[in-house]
């Protein structure tokens, strides 16, 4: 591909973004960065939404693992059905009874100072651990097509990346997400469509139907593993895939975020429902695709890349049609920025309701120059840990994203859980002992899961396991009356 051209595509996608947050930014106040207005439409947010929980990850690590684990990650979408069930009919109501901002306040009005404070730093530890991941696959796969060809180095084009989504996300905030995340979510899904066309011809693909049998047909699109020892069995895909849900989205201010700026708790239930369908149905898209990738490779005779989160990015940009390559490097920056720019919303929400309590400690017309100070330095803090995991990874990142899931968000699945189904009040100045306590336990237990459990080996569900033990340590530190 002609570096130049791709420039000059992004640079075009941006201005699209720059219009689209100068439009949504006109006369905003910090309720409006915060919540929106709470005027989204539902079905602008659902379909938002899924570019946002598919991001860079899905769009490029999903296509590559299917050559390693078949089509066991649908396991795990199956359980989100769960998960988002769960979050409409238990975690919807109750945000919007208490007419939330943060999520979190919840915890301090059901256990106290201590168990909010914990919940709220959980958030943005995942977060920022969770979508530098992200990005981090993202940028890599634009230094290689783009940034090495330019001269410029990996900590640059990380640095151009961040900025732009400051640039475009500091004024109008979530208002702004709602939208930008709209229009990242069609061009990525677009971008999708294209490339399985593409490999279709390649392979003489006659119609739908076609697609349809070769692709079942082939031995990698096996769903089901049964085997209880692996990590990939179905009954422990379907059940973490249920709790990441629940986690990773109705506990997490990101996504939740974007639900509490509809206008009501029916819209937000009916977001939550057509979104859920919706997901399904793209992640066998991206599956399918994979599958489609490793067929390509093999009639064509290549060499497969040596990393899977590679295959992907090597087929559209050296051996796909030009056109399709250009398509393909728009679906990946939107897949990486659908996600980043509501996380630097989020996490500037979380830190300026749930720290600096800043609309009660700061008056008026001190509220916005703080929110844009909190703002860029979670964009710099961004920028710095996409440097470190570029320093350090070295396996899929599909994975990496939920191991890290299953140490952070534990705690927080136990705080919710115990205090959504309990009536007990807990010592809450013990409450950050225990949270770091459980991923500590969690981590030491699933290190020697094999060696003491007749060869069982954690997979996803050390995030179940975790919240089980933050459950357990809340009920020993209860408070007796």
């Amino acid at each position: 591909m002609n570096p130049q051209t791709v420039l000059i595509v992004i640079a075009c996608y941006f201005l699209l973004l720059f219009v689209i947050s100068w439009l949504t930014s006109r006369k905003v106040t910090s309720d409006t960065f915060f919540t929106g207005d709470r005027q989204s439409p539902w079905f602008l947010v659902a379909f938002g939404m899924i570019g946002a929980s598919l991001s860079g990850v899905t769009f490029i690590s999903v296509p590559g693992e299917v050559g390693n684990t078949n089509f066991y990650y649908f396991q795990v979408v199956l359980g989100y059905t769960l998960g988002y069930f769960t979050i409409a009919k238990v975690l919807l109501p109750l945000y919007y009874r208490l007419n939330l901002i943060s999520i979190y306040t919840y915890l301090e009005d059901r256990f106290g100072f201590y168990s909010y404070k914990t919940g709220a730093f959980f958030f943005i530890l995942s977060r920022t651990l969770g979508s530098s991941l992200r990005v981090f696959l993202v940028a890599s796969v634009l230094q290689l097509i783009l940034f090495d060809s330019l001269g410029i180095p990996f900590w640059v084009s990380v640095l151009i990346t961040v900025g732009l989504i400051w640039i475009y996300t500091h004024r109008g905030g979530i208002k702004t997400v709602v939208w930008t995340d709209t229009l990242q979510t069609f061009f990525m899904l677009a971008s999708v469509v294209v490339c399985i066309i593409v490999v279709g011809d390649a392979l003489e693909f006659s119609g739908i139907s076609d697609y349809f049998s070769r692709v079942s047909e082939d031995s990698r699109s096996s769903i089901f593993n049964w085997d209880w020892k692996a990590g990939t069995n179905f009954f422990k895909q379907f059940i973490s895939g249920a709790f990441i849900t629940i986690v990773m989205t109705g506990l997490d201010q990101d996504m939740m975020q974007k639900n509490l700026t509809c206008r009501n708790i029916g819209d937000a239930q009916k977001n939550m429902f057509w979104f859920t369908i919706i997901l399904v149905f793209v992640n066998l898209l991206f599956l399918g695709l994979g599958v489609m990738l490793y067929l390509f490779a093999e009639t064509q005779g290549l060499a497969l890349p040596e990393k899977s989160d590679e295959l992907f990015p090597f087929l559209a940009t050296q051996h796909f049609p030009a056109y399709a390559g250009i398509i393909f490097v728009l679906g990946i920056t939107a897949a990486a920025y659908s996600s980043a720019d509501s996380t630097l919303t989020a996490l500037t929400t979380s830190f300026c309701i749930d720290f600096l309590e800043i609309e009660r400690k700061y008056p008026k017309d001190r509220q916005v120059a703080v929110r844009k100070k909190v703002h860029l330095a979670f964009t710099f803090i961004m920028f710095l840990a996409i440097l470190i995991f570029h320093w350090i990874n070295d396996q899929s990142v599909i994975n990496s994203v939920f191991i890290i899931a299953g140490y952070t968000y534990g705690p927080l699945l136990g705080l919710y859980a115990f205090g959504l189904f309990t009536k007990m009040k807990v010592q809450d100045n013990m409450v950050p002992f225990l949270a770091v306590a459980a991923p500590l336990i969690t981590f030491f237990i699933s290190s020697n899961s094999e060696r003491w459990f007749w060869g069982y080996k954690f997979g996803f569900e050390a995030l179940i396991l975790n919240g089980l033990l933050m459950f357990l340590g809340l009920y020993l530190f209860r408070q007796k009356n």
